[in-house]
């Protein structure tokens, strides 16, 4: 009889197989309430690595780390009615505190725009001020009815910036460097996963903001995922809190400002670009872990030899994991290194020292083959950025290869209901069209301009309007 499966298979069942992996390579729990999320070490490991990669990225455009409270006075929110009423849904309500009901209530963090608003009125005085340019790392609580594990989780972890500048054109172009040379520049080289760039529509628009920029990756079910957003706020929020600068000129002026994000739901992306029915497949440059030598048997001399190999390889600038648990049969740690997406297993036994060899095992385009244990730290660098370019090319085939240039409402629902993104000229669908979607279970995910470039308008002459099913 064959014996079962580890995963779910993904043409079986996705949403099984997605779940399978996301308990069986240990990268979360749920948590005790109803949408919330335990995140384990391993899963962790990632969002850490994601951390660094994009957080160097923010230092690089001259914005600073700080941190602001948890529990937002619900006054606050009043105060911009669109942004109020977008979140109202979704709010975490605090209405007792030290065993007495609270004179005014709180909000659980749900975004940060009017707490960092009430500061930024305070810290800014003249245009010597300016810009203003702040990140946040921190968790957010936003009450989820339908929870999927980093998906979609009452509460989850993320990075917000909130920038204050002096002119319109200003906060444009830094919302879209962030869009470009932050946010892009990590998909693309370092989560090595493709991606359209587009302005939201006005329906699907950031609640308080003037425009949203978003990046959005197709997973392996052909549905679509807002991988991140990047906000022009104009001055909405600076007239709703008085943030004023004093010009040049002597004037007083409301400042313009952006907000940008992302969250833990890329390791929710991570899992549903790359993965595979033998589990995950982490791209070289973000992995915790590059490369795990395991010992296939307990001889001492075998262990030596694995312990030194891992020594090697460190000082070579990898990553590297040295599994010597041979109380544990050497099959089942390899399927749980595979489960994890490890990108190389080194797999030594005393058969490959009697050859001056070791086994290596390629995680993201298969195959195993003995090399020479002398030659190892001078092949993976390379064989790692072999592996990185192959998983973004997959990402980018199965966008363009799933994706169809349509003329009608009806081509467009057809498409994305069969598991693609359809390309339709906005000028056709409108938003009349976009609202007749919603029945459909089918959503405009951006719009582009016809080169494929961001548009500046949402009437631009020429625009496109990408239309998936999406998570």
């Amino acid at each position: 009889m064959a014996k079962a499966p580890v995963l779910t298979p993904r043409a079986e069942d996705f949403p099984r197989w997605y779940q399978d992996i996301v308990n069986k390579a240990e990268l979360a729990d749920n948590g005790p309430v109803r949408g919330t999320m335990v995140i384990r070490p391993y899963g962790y490991g990632l969002w850490e690595r994601m951390q660094q990669e994009m957080d160097a990225r923010i230092k690089e455009t001259g914005t600073q780390n700080a941190y602001f409270p948890l529990l937002i006075p619900r006054s606050y929110l009043t105060r911009e009615a669109e942004h109020v009423e977008g979140f109202a849904p979704e709010l975490a309500v605090v209405t007792h505190g030290g065993g007495k009901e609270l004179e005014e209530p709180a909000v659980v963090r749900p975004t940060s725009e009017t707490i960092i608003n009430e500061y930024f009125s305070k810290w800014i005085q003249s245009y010597r001020d300016l810009p203003l340019l702040i990140n946040q790392w921190a968790n957010v609580v936003r009450w989820e009815l339908r929870p999927r594990l980093f998906l979609r989780t009452s509460e989850f972890l993320w990075q917000e910036g909130h920038t204050a500048h002096a002119t319109y054109e200003e906060a444009r172009d830094f919302a879209a460097r962030i869009h470009r040379d932050v946010y892009g520049d990590f998909l693309r080289n370092v989560l090595a996963t493709d991606f359209m760039s587009g302005r939201k529509t006005a329906r699907e628009r950031f609640a308080g903001a003037i425009n949203t920029l978003t990046l959005e990756s197709m997973m392996g079910d052909g549905k679509a995922l807002q991988m991140v957003t990047s906000h022009e706020l104009g001055q909405n929020f600076a007239r709703a809190f008085h943030t004023r600068y004093l010009a040049k000129d002597g004037r007083q002026e409301l400042v313009w400002q952006t907000s940008w994000g992302s969250t833990t739901r890329m390791i929710g992306a991570l899992v549903m670009t790359h993965g595979d029915d033998d589990g995950l497949r982490v791209p070289p440059r973000l992995a915790p872990i590059q490369v795990v030598v395991l010992a296939i048997k307990g001889d001492e001399t075998v262990l030596a030899t694995v312990r030194e190999t891992g020594d090697r390889l460190r000082a070579a600038g990898l990553r590297v994991h040295v599994d010597d648990r041979t109380g544990i049969p050497f099959g089942r740690r390899a399927v749980d290194w595979e489960l994890k997406g490890v990108p190389v297993r080194v797999e030594i036994g005393p058969r490959d020292l009697e050859h001056g060899t070791v086994m290596l095992s390629r995680r993201i385009p298969g195959g195993k083959e003995p090399v020479p244990v002398d030659a190892l730290a001078g092949m993976l660098p390379g064989i790692l950025e072999e592996d990185q370019a192959l998983l973004l090319e997959q990402s980018r085939e199965r966008r363009e290869s799933r994706t169809a240039d349509v003329s009608t409402f009806e081509e467009a629902v057809e498409a994305a209901t069969a598991g693609c993104w359809a390309r339709i000229p906005w000028a056709v669908l409108g938003e009349d069209g976009e609202a007749g979607l919603a029945e459909h279970a089918v959503t405009v995910r951006c719009l582009v301009a016809e080169d494929g470039s961001v548009p500046d308008a949402d009437d631009a002459p020429g625009n496109v309007a990408v239309v998936a099913r999406a998570y």
